[in-house]
């Protein structure tokens, strides 16, 4: 009898991170509702002005906790292993998202989105089944937006989080420190390029099927990613007491900053957050104790939703634009309604959680990662 490879025992979460992802999701969450209030010509939101970094942070900590979780499991797990257990950890609610955001669709019909009732049924069922394959998309069924993903626009950064894992599978995993540092810096360069660069001077974009976001896409997730596969690799983490709170108060001042007047200057900011600040916060978080019921707690609810609430809030999120646009709110006049769709996005994505998506997970698990000794 030989034992089952594909048995690992489950190793300790670092909950500090977990809690932080849930903190950046939720400001995601905030984000996106104060979207429909966004200015030309950089599209900026209010409030929330550089919410859109939180893509950016949850790549560091993807490469960190990937790392973390394999780095030590190669020559005993393959790389049809490796995949499995990604397409079990993501697919499901990435399903889910596609098929919340078919049925959501028809609903947003009006002045935002005055195409939708144009979409025939078989053309929304195609683009529902290439959501829940996470394959993009260039139908136009959501103008005037051209997202690759128009039934769940976040979807984006999961198709780009999939290529950062092959990557990793299938060659940079085997990179020495040295020559993964080097990636890094290049990666870092493409990063100093666009937000310094760019007209617009961000690093704002990677949605949408063409040529520039495609490019703005593999840049946003080639430096963040596996600089915190690096990050892990290198293991000199800070130690910090108080962590997960300090750490949160500092990614939120981080994503709510104002953004500068002058195009380098947001850039020079970008950099900054994205190149540094991020690593820092992810090392702080991996490094630092937490202590007390009340702080364990409020870690592992916001891990536990992070993920369910950041793909599931968006299809919500368009039919909010369209109440708004319809009737012309302020946001003065709109905030009771706000706040009221981010609890229920919440409340949601718990219910997502525990009646779909762990049990959904367990049986695939069981099916397809524990197989019976020969």
């Amino acid at each position: 009898m030989q034992s089952n490879p594909l048995l690992f025992p489950s190793k300790p979460h670092y909950e500090i991170l977990d809690g932080l992802r849930g903190v950046a999701a939720l400001i995601v969450v905030a984000y996106h509702l104060f979207e429909i209030y966004a200015v030309e010509p950089y599209y900026t939101v209010p409030i929330i002005n550089h919410g859109y970094l939180a893509v950016d942070f949850f790549f560091v900590l993807s490469g960190f906790v990937i790392g973390y979780a394999y780095d030590d499991r190669w020559g005993k797990m393959t790389m049809k292993d490796f995949f499995k257990r990604r397409v079990i950890r993501l697919q499901p609610m990435v399903v889910l998202g596609a098929v919340i955001g078919a049925i959501c669709y028809y609903f947003g019909d009006g002045t935002m989105f005055p195409h939708i009732g144009e979409t025939p049924v078989w053309l929304l069922l195609l683009v529902m089944l290439a959501g829940c394959l996470l394959l993009p998309t260039a139908v136009p069924i959501r103008q005037p937006w051209n997202e690759m993903f128009p039934l769940n626009g976040p979807a984006w950064s999961l198709f780009y989080e999939y290529i950062a894992n092959i990557l990793y599978a299938v060659g940079l995993r085997r990179l020495s420190k040295r020559w993964l540092t080097v990636f890094v810096l290049l990666a870092g360069l493409l990063i100093v390029g666009q937000a310094i660069g760019s007209e617009a001077g961000s690093i704002m974009g990677g949605h949408e099927l063409t040529g520039n976001h495609v490019r703005l896409g593999l840049t946003r997730v080639l430096y963040p990613f596996f600089c915190g596969l690096l990050l892990f690799r290198m293991g000199r983490l800070i130690r910090l007491r108080g962590g997960f709170w300090l750490c949160s108060l500092f990614l939120a001042l981080l994503l709510f900053f104002p953004r500068p007047e002058v195009s380098w200057q947001n850039g020079l900011y970008e950099c900054v957050a994205i190149l540094v600040l991020f690593p820092l916060i992810v090392l702080t978080g991996a490094g630092s104790p937490i202590r007390g019921r009340f702080s364990v707690s409020v870690c592992k609810f916001l891990g536990d939703i992070s993920f369910p609430l950041y793909i599931i809030h968006y299809p919500i999120a368009y039919l909010f634009y369209a109440y708004v646009a319809e009737r012309k709110l302020t946001i003065g006049e709109s905030w009771p309604l706000m706040l009221a769709v981010g609890v229920g996005c919440v409340l949601l994505a718990y219910a997502a959680l525990k009646l779909y998506d762990e049990p959904v997970r367990q049986w695939l698990r069981n099916r397809f990662l524990r197989h019976k000794a020969n």
